[in-house]
């Protein structure tokens, strides 16, 4: 008995000290008021798009079912006109929140896991090993990630998660590189060294002690990925590589750029969608940045 809680009594002081980090962590964080704002009307943005279809009717988004005049200006009924077709431009703005949304979140963690698995593993193992994936990687960033993502997209049926997929697949080179970089200064630690003297394997290296302290970072990454997803999202939407049936900004932008409402003056079917996507990169960019000077050491002296 004794025995066993002297076993677990360091995996307990481990949890701990992980617990009063994060605690650490949030204080820090939350001393930055423009961080906190901007975790704050992130989190009530994915609120609002999870629990839209509580509170709205989807109906209005189906073009058979519109009651509206063809680019009627905002008034009392729709708060900001309609579209081409008579939909409401507020209602199409509000729920292409959920595309954007679920393309930004799934290519980031597709993103991430890509660059966070070869990070380590060229860090890590090095030699021919790193050589090949380096130049994996460096081919992956010389070319341009937008021009490859159409091209996936334009050979992949159409639909979010070849939009998804098409993100996912190019944006990854830059979290490999900080990840590279961040396991090369943790493993020219000397408690590294005193694990492998014990003899600790690759396996137990990389998840007791090069995951943990690569983690933090790749948070602050991700959050910053995300951003850049949705308006890389909103590109291929734009351009007519994205799910001609699903609603998001970037469609509604090219919606209203082939139905001639720049030439007819309807400013309300562009500015919505438009700020929609500044104000959701905004909250991204916030987050990112706080999170990075709270976690990045180099970084900590300034709010």
């Amino acid at each position: 008995m004794t025995a066993g809680v002297a076993a677990e009594n360091p995996r307990a002081i481990a949890w701990s000290r992980r617990r009063a980090g994060i605690a650490r962590t949030w204080h820090e964080f939350a001393t930055r008021k423009a961080a906190l704002t901007g975790l704050c009307l992130l989190t009530l943005t994915v609120a609002l798009a999870l629990l839209l279809p509580v509170f709205s009717d989807a109906g209005g988004l189906d073009v058979t079912r519109a009651t509206g005049r063809p680019l009627s200006p905002p008034d009392g009924q729709y708060w900001l006109g309609t579209d081409i077709d008579g939909r409401s431009v507020l209602l199409m703005t509000v729920w292409g929140t959920r595309i954007s949304l679920l393309v930004g979140f799934a290519a980031t963690v597709l993103s991430v896991f890509i660059g966070t698995l070869i990070g380590i593993t060229a860090a890590h193992f090095g030699g021919w090993v790193s050589a090949i994936l380096l130049r994996f990687t460096d081919f992956f960033l010389v070319l341009p990630s937008l021009v490859l993502a159409i091209a996936l997209s334009a050979v992949l049926p159409r639909g979010v998660w070849t939009i998804v997929l098409a993100i996912g697949v190019t944006a990854w080179p830059s979290t490999a590189r900080l990840v590279r970089a961040q396991t090369l200064t943790i493993e020219s630690r000397p408690y590294i060294e005193r694990a492998r003297a014990l003899g600790g394997g690759h396996r137990h290296v990389i998840g007791r002690h090069v995951l943990p302290g690569v983690l933090p970072l790749v948070l602050a990454n991700t959050t910053l990925v995300v951003g850049n997803s949705v308006i890389a999202d909103a590109t291929l939407s734009f351009l007519g590589v994205g799910d001609p049936n699903a609603i998001s900004w970037g469609g509604m932008l090219q919606t209203a750029l082939n139905n001639g409402a720049v030439t007819r003056g309807a400013w309300w079917n562009l500015l919505p969608p438009g700020i929609a996507i500044v104000l959701v990169v905004l909250m991204f960019t916030l987050v990112g940045r706080g999170l990075e000077t709270v976690l990045n050491p180099r970084l900590k002296g300034g709010k």
